[in-house]
């Protein structure tokens, strides 16, 4: 299978979220970043008690650049802040305290909810509440069928027509993280559920790759994954999912909220791995385990 030089016409814009490449199923591979997104509706600046800046502390900031030297495989990054809707939760995991009256949508309380992270967030970067008053109920239908709906309708379909063409598929999804404390933390974490959402031999290839760079990986701590992961990586099904959390501090400016030298060896490194995952896909998607729990 060759890789292509070069992605195939314009980007496709979307409400919720831009897609770059060739999402037919050619490519056995999707790459996302739900956490990137720098849109801030005049709704949640006009409603917060935080200024733009504080706000911008919960994103995964400029993840989607980090993918930019990625050509022909498609890549989804989400439009919309995670302040705003946090696509990588579950649509129930939802604060009914945050709103003025009942909500017409499923609610679970989780630990994420607890916490204020849930899908629609309570707070932002270092726990700061994001509102200044209750949100009108409608308002998380809303957002979640504007916004959450429609991503994972697009990922399931992108994973589903690779599936199709090549027998399996891998979704890449793209975080960043604070820098972790201690002696010779990870600076790469990466997520498979404690083993459920990937074939081993896939999250091997991958920590064999970032180890290579020269970064230290580790696997499901402090970051296993979360609802992207959770949900559409069904290796049993022949759709695999893993997540990637870069430290920040390999890329960004954490004051300034910008990019520093950094970000050109980790987006040659990204563009690198995916290049390694096409040409040794046939391998990592031969017959496994997971063939046969599926049957």
């Amino acid at each position: 299978m060759m890789f292509r030089a070069f992605a195939a016409g314009q980007p496709a814009i979307f409400p919720w979220g831009r897609l770059s490449g060739d999402a037919d199923g050619r490519w056995p591979l999707l790459l996302t970043s739900p956490h990137s997104g720098r849109h801030y509706p005049p709704a949640l600046l006009a409603g917060s008690r935080l200024a733009l800046v504080q706000l911008r502390r919960a994103e995964d900031a400029f993840v989607d650049a980090l993918l930019d030297g990625i050509a022909g495989v498609p890549v989804l990054a989400a439009s919309h802040a995670r302040s705003w809707l946090d696509l990588n939760r579950r649509p129930d995991e939802l604060d009914p305290a945050m709103f003025d009256g009942p909500l017409a949508v499923p609610v679970a309380a989780t630990e994420r909810v607890a916490a204020g992270l849930g899908v629609i967030p309570r707070l932002a970067g270092h726990g700061l509440d994001i509102y200044a008053r209750a949100l009108p109920a409608t308002e998380a239908a809303a957002r979640l069928a504007s916004l959450h709906a429609p991503w994972h309708e697009q990922v399931g379909h992108i994973l589903a027509a690779a599936r199709a063409q090549h027998g399996a598929a891998l979704l890449i999804d793209c975080h960043s993280m604070p820098s972790p404390t201690g002696a010779r933390p990870p600076q790469i974490v990466l997520g498979d559920c404690h083993g459920r959402s990937a074939d081993p031999a896939i999250m091997q290839a991958i920590e064999d790759h970032f180890r290579s760079a020269g970064w230290r990986v580790t696997r499901n701590a402090p970051y296993a994954g979360g609802h992207t992961t959770r949900h559409h990586g069904q290796p049993g099904t022949g759709i695999h999912a893993v997540q990637i959390e870069i430290d920040r501090a390999l890329y960004l400016d954490g004051h300034k909220l910008v990019l520093h030298a950094g970000a050109t060896k980790v987006r040659s490194v990204m563009a690198a791995l995916v290049q390694r995952l096409v040409a040794d896909w046939p391998q990592l998607a031969g017959p496994s385990p997971w063939a046969e729990a599926a049957e």
